[in-house]
């Protein structure tokens, strides 16, 4: 902040952990949407979401301090515009995110950053001896956490990508790792004509089905469970992998780029939405994002190059490059 000393800038730094966790106590606890009808006592909240009144207290009055709550002259918390965006009907919603961030497993996995610089091995597979999916996979309830996240993530974003980005054109688009379908009900919903197929691994895109149904698509969206490494669905205009490549360093990239070089149609679009990872000294989202994958996944952002290497090295050749107002970039390339 400005003013700061370098101390001071420092510490705060240092001690966003803090922070994050302070969130992730009121996003897993859904203090945002008890807050929704309007202002309420650190008692009420603790009656109805039956936790310890005091101690919810002094983490509702340091959120307040923060600006993601706002303590009223009466003692009573109420959301502010920050706060708000933790509601589960947020616009833009980020309690997922938080939710899933604050998980102890995900938490251990940054602990292992250090040895990760040490060794080049993966931090998460360090910590848990297994990788991100496969703990997921095993442990449901983080499993539902995590896809909610990237729910949350996809509506976050959808308003952004359709205001950049003319899907127009497309009349089928098959959504590559699109979880349970948001990013795809967005497009749908948009363009009338459109018809579409999600795919994704069979337990995660179970969830998708109830959310197209639940917005009216899911007679023009068809629905397939496999793996991206083996297949995707053929034949479609255009394939969307939206924060799929991040997840994988280059040779699994390649892989994923493959299978849909073998499915797409002979004029069809591949559509990458990523980061771009940004100049030096700049971008600090991409680049944290860039340590998330290392941690987690074992992958990586990219720059602008990296992903028309890898293009070029799957048989694709990038021509557009689309950046949005969320931080996101749309890469297009075609079948070269």
């Amino acid at each position: 902040m400005s003013g700061e000393s370098p101390t001071v800038a420092l510490r705060r730094l240092v001690n966003g952990y803090q922070v994050t966790q302070a969130i992730h106590v009121a996003a897993t606890l859904g203090i945002a949407d008890l807050l929704r009808d309007g202002p309420r006592t650190s008692a009420e909240l603790a009656a109805q979401t039956e936790t310890h009144a005091p101690s919810l207290h002094r983490v509702l009055r340091a959120l307040a301090a923060l600006g993601v709550l706002r303590e009223e002259d009466d003692g009573r918390f109420a959301l502010t515009e920050v706060g708000d965006c933790l509601r589960s009907d947020a616009a833009e919603p980020v309690g997922g995110w938080a939710a899933f961030v604050g998980r102890p497993y995900h938490f251990q996995g940054w602990a292992g950053l250090l040895n990760a610089v040490r060794t080049g091995d993966n931090a998460f597979q360090s910590v848990h001896g297994t990788d991100a999916w496969t703990y997921r996979a095993r442990h449901p309830e983080d499993g539902a956490i995590f896809d909610r996240a990237m729910t949350d993530m996809t509506q976050r974003a959808n308003r952004h990508l359709l205001e950049a980005y003319d899907f127009g054109r497309f009349g089928r688009v098959v959504d590559v790792g699109g979880g349970h379908g948001a990013l795809l009900a967005a497009l749908l919903a948009a363009y009338p004509q459109m018809r579409g197929v999600v795919c994704d691994q069979p337990h995660v895109v179970a969830g998708a089905p109830a959310v197209l149904e639940a917005a009216g698509l899911a007679d023009r969206c068809e629905v397939v469970g496999g793996s991206f490494f083996d297949a995707v669905p053929a034949g479609a205009d255009a394939y969307v992998l939206k924060a799929i490549l991040h997840d994988w360093e280059d040779e699994d990239a390649v892989r994923i780029l493959r299978s849909c070089r073998d499915a797409i149609a002979a004029d069809g679009a591949l559509l990458v939405v990523e980061r771009e990872l940004g100049a030096p000294n700049e971008n600090p989202d991409a680049k944290l994002s860039d340590l998330n994958m290392m941690v987690g996944p074992g992958g990586r952002e990219r720059t602008r190059e990296e992903f028309a290497a890898l293009f070029a090295e799957t048989g694709f050749e990038l021509q557009r490059v689309v950046p949005t107002a969320i931080g996101l970039t749309v890469f297009e390339a075609h079948a070269s």
